[in-house]
């Protein structure tokens, strides 16, 4: 069972993870608002509220901190450990935070605040308009599209959505969806063998499709030459692959260690500056080993493997490389 909101009112004997043939539903998001005119760009106007554990919430914390946007918009941590009353903001924990913005305790606090009638889950991460105090969305890929186009005056003018591969990058956010970036929750929440094993050989078809691809171009859209929203994406899943998902959910069929390329990729895109920051292996694994314990009744956290994200990846021989604007403002901060 999940917990979530029923007509503002939270419960904890609604919502399941799988359907009728075993199969993981993940409930879609509610808030799809987009900045524009109900919600103008402004400096200074919006929050992000994240997990440094969940993917998806990753996501537009990279795109935030690419774009240089950390003045122009503020951003609060939850504890990676979900009880049953879900996200709470505890800041005595390493790089967890208070709301600031609010004082909520809980980040279902400000899904009622939004919507007092709401029903669904409280997921993250969660745009917020300080000056509406309200939500403006909740689906992660539309955030960091929407940041990456609508607050591109207010950063330092790195592209990652331009306008010429924006309908390859798209294609290619799709196309990694379902199989990988959803593919290991199909897997660890499968509800019977079958859907299990499906989802694990739709990953393991993807991730080997994308290991060939990555052998001859840098990053995943287009001539591969230009970092993108889509390698956003699927390193979000990849870093926390070995560590969690590989033992957790079950997609032990092979490491990313162990792929030739894909694994060298991920360590590109970790030391690309403004990457390496946004990444806490400790909050990713405290909270699949601690929160799920239907999967992990012990709540037992695994100690390895250990992984040199650091290390030399030689990817820099491929054409392309990471935008100029973070090469140069790390020479400079150097």
């Amino acid at each position: 069972m999940v917990n979530m909101f029923v007509d503002g009112e939270w419960r904890t004997d609604t919502y399941e993870f799988s359907d009728e043939e075993g199969e993981f539903d993940r409930q879609p998001t509610t808030f799809r608002d987009a900045l524009g005119e109900e919600f103008p760009v402004e400096s200074d106007r919006y929050h992000l509220y994240i997990s440094r554990a969940c993917p998806w919430a990753h996501g537009a914390a990279m795109v935030r901190s690419l774009l240089g946007l950390e003045d122009a918009i503020t951003m609060d941590i939850v504890d990676p450990y979900r009880d049953e009353k879900g996200w709470q903001f505890t800041p005595e924990k390493d790089d967890c935070t208070t709301d600031r913005i609010n004082g909520f305790d809980y980040l279902g606090e400000a899904y009622v605040e939004a919507d007092p009638s709401y029903t669904g889950r409280v997921t993250v991460p969660v745009l917020w308009d300080t000056q509406e105090e309200t939500i403006v969305n909740n689906e992660s890929i539309e955030i960091m599209r929407m940041l990456a186009t609508e607050m591109t005056d207010v950063g330092n003018g790195v592209d990652l959505y331009p306008a010429d591969i924006r309908e390859e990058v798209d294609e290619v956010v799709d196309a990694i969806y379902d199989p990988i970036n959803n593919g290991v929750y199909r897997a660890g929440f499968a509800g019977t063998q079958e859907a299990y094993e499906t989802a694990i050989s739709e990953l393991f078809d993807a991730l080997d499709h994308w290991d060939d691809v990555l052998a001859d171009q840098r990053y995943l859209a287009a001539d591969g030459e230009r970092l993108t929203l889509a390698d956003l994406r699927m390193f979000a899943t990849l870093v926390r692959f070995d560590q969690v998902y590989h033992t957790h959910f079950k997609c032990n069929r092979q490491l990313i260690e162990q792929y030739d390329n894909l694994w060298p990729y991920v360590r590109d895109i970790y030391q690309t500056p403004g990457i390496a920051e946004t990444v806490n292996m400790a909050h990713i694994k405290e909270h699949y080993y601690t929160t799920h314990t239907d999967i992990n009744p012990t709540a037992f956290v695994a100690v390895g493997p250990d992984l040199d994200f650091t290390a030399a990846h030689d990817r820099d021989e491929l054409p392309g490389g990471p935008p100029e604007e973070l090469v140069a403002g790390a020479a400079s901060a150097d």
